[in-house]
Formats: structure tokens, C-alpha cells, sequence
């Protein structure tokens, strides 16, 4: 073979190596992740008014009416709340969501496509409250209704009409990922891992969000944003494994243990629970429900905050 063959064969084989690495890219989410829980938004087309699919816009009425996917569905967190304690935001009964699902027109067998316009914050309370009642039909939308709009998808203002349906949870509930005032006050005494996903100054309790009866945070906890997980301020996507390998570096050599994340009300810790159990393999962790708000209504239950000048 001569000398000039030999360049060509190897200026080939670098080529296809070249080629290779851009069909690879590290940052595509959907190569990372092996969760069936996240979809892409270029997968969403394939779900619009398919049969045995209902899409759920989970952002607030007035914002759904202003424009949402076509045939989605509008259900936001009020929808799935129990009002029936002093503090706000509570998972809402099994009875109440069968009650919603049915005058939505769900089907048990349906599978409930949710995106929402918040990196998926608030779509995966809804995710997570249907993990607890062992429904597992759920797909969201990586990067939410900005994901769809940034590949030119359809945005619609009328409302589709579906027939009411008899919706029932098909077994007892898990309740896999939840966990309770009661048992989290045990995890502390055990020295438990407790995780707060609220921002830097309410876990400081420099912020005392509404709803909340005083600043502060629960014994003992670490703080990590749950927004450290997303792309909040471009692509409102979740970042790559690498990325969120790091955000949680602290936590890898723990996987098998117990982990208790909270928030203001359960909403951004059911998202972080999300992270750790669907994209990063933890065995063992459970979103405390009533999370601050309901915490810091209770005199009894010590709590921390940091020293600050005006104290």
C-alpha cells in the first residue's frame, strides 16, 4: 500500500470518529437518562389527541387559557390539595384525585402526559402523588411548554371536551415515597439524612415564604437547591448526569440509604425526589409531604435558622 493510500484510509477513519462524537452529544438528555418517566418534547406530537393519552397542562387557569398545547387538559395545584387542614398544601386523598380524574374524563388505563412551565417543578408533585397511589402511567415533558414552543410546536386556546369516566385507583396505596411529620421527627433522632430543597435564604430563615408560621429549617438538615438540578434560566431542562452527579456529590455513596428531602409544601423536594429515585438511582428516598409549612406550625418541633444581624 502506498504512502498516499495510507493517509487516505487514516483521514477516513478520523472522519468517521469525528462523525461518530457528534451523533454522541453529552448533552443529550435523552441519551443520559433510562428512566420511561421523561420524555422529549419532539415525542410529545406523537401523544396529541391519540387515544388512550390525556395531556395535562399543569400552570394556572388563566395562563392555560391564554394558550396550551392542543388537547391538554388544565389542572393546576389547588386541583390537587386537601383543604381539610390549618396549612396549605397537602396531597390531596385518593378519593379527592379519583373524584378530579373522573370529571376530567381520565381513564385507569390512560397514560397522563404533564408538562408545565417551571422545569417540571410542578408537574412532578402530580408525578409523585400518583407514585404514592401506585399509578404509574405518567410521562413529563423534559423542559415543559418552553421545550415545546422552542421546536415551533402548536399553541392552542380552546379547551377539549372529554366525556366523564369512572376513574379508580387499581390497588392500596404504597405510599413508596412519602413520608409523615411523625416519621420524619423519628429520622431525626436517627440521625437520618434530611435534605432541604428550598432556596439559600429560606433554609437560612432569612425568608419566611406565605403560608409558613415562622422562618427557619428542620434540625439537622442540608441544604441543596432543587433548582441546581435544571437549566432554570435557559432551557428549563434537566441538566446531564455528570452535571447532577455533581449538584448531588454528597450524596452518592448513599444511595441505598435513607433520604428525606423537603420544601416550603412538598412541591420542589417532590421534584428532587424525582431527580435522585428517576435519573440518578437512589433506593430510598421520601419527599416529606407537609414539608416547612406544615412543620413550622407546630411549637413542639424544634427548628434551626441561622444568626443574623437584626436577631
Amino acid at each position: 500500500m502506498s504512502w498516499k493510500i495510507k493517509v487516505i484510509v487514516i483521514l477516513l477513519l478520523l472522519s468517521s470518529c469525528i462523525k461518530e462524537k457528534k451523533e454522541d452529544p453529552t448533552s443529550a438528555l435523552s441519551d443520559n437518562y433510562e428512566t420511561s418517566y421523561l420524555i422529549e418534547a419532539t415525542e410529545l406530537s406523537d401523544f396529541i389527541n391519540k387515544s388512550g393519552y390525556k395531556i395535562l397542562d399543569f400552570r394556572k387557569r388563566e395562563e392555560y387559557d391564554i394558550g396550551h398545547i392542543e388537547g391538554a387538559l388544565s389542572i393546576w395545584r389547588t386541583d390537587i390539595e386537601d383543604n381539610s387542614y390549618k396549612y396549605d398544601g397537602m396531597m390531596a386523598s385518593p378519593a379527592q384525585i379519583e373524584s378530579l380524574f373522573s370529571r376530567l374524563g381520565i381513564e385507569i388505563n390512560d397514560t397522563l402526559v404533564i408538562y408545565d412551565d417551571n422545569a417540571l417543578c410542578d408537574a412532578a408533585r402530580l408525578w409523585w402523588i400518583l407514585q404514592n397511589y401506585e399509578f404509574t402511567n405518567v410521562r413529563l415533558v423534559n423542559g415543559g411548554l418552553k421545550s415545546w414552543t422552542n421546536i415551533g410546536g402548536m399553541i392552542t386556546s380552546e379547551t377539549p371536551f372529554y366525556s366523564e369516566s369512572i376513574f379508580r385507583f387499581s390497588s392500596k396505596p404504597s405510599m413508596k415515597y412519602y413520608v409523615s411529620k411523625s416519621e420524619v421527627l423519628t429520622a431525626i433522632g436517627q440521625k437520618a439524612i434530611i435534605i432541604d430543597t428550598r432556596s439559600v435564604d429560606e433554609y437560612a430563615g432569612q425568608t419566611q415564604k406565605t403560608g409558613a408560621a415562622k422562618a427557619g429549617r428542620i434540625p439537622g438538615s442540608t441544604h441543596i437547591d432543587w433548582a441546581d438540578a435544571v437549566d432554570l434560566d435557559g432551557d428549563s431542562k434537566f441538566k446531564s448526569i455528570d452535571e447532577l452527579n455533581n449538584v448531588y456529590k454528597q450524596l452518592l455513596d448513599k444511595k441505598e440509604d435513607e433520604i428525606i428531602v423537603y420544601c416550603h409544601s412538598g412541591v420542589r423536594s417532590a421534584h428532587t425526589a424525582f431527580v435522585l429515585t428517576q435519573l440518578l438511582g437512589f433506593k430510598n428516598v421520601k419527599n416529606y409531604d407537609g414539608s416547612w409549612t406544615e412543620w413550622s406550625h407546630f411549637n413542639e418541633l424544634q427548628f434551626e435558622k441561622d444568626k443574623f444581624n437584626n436577631d
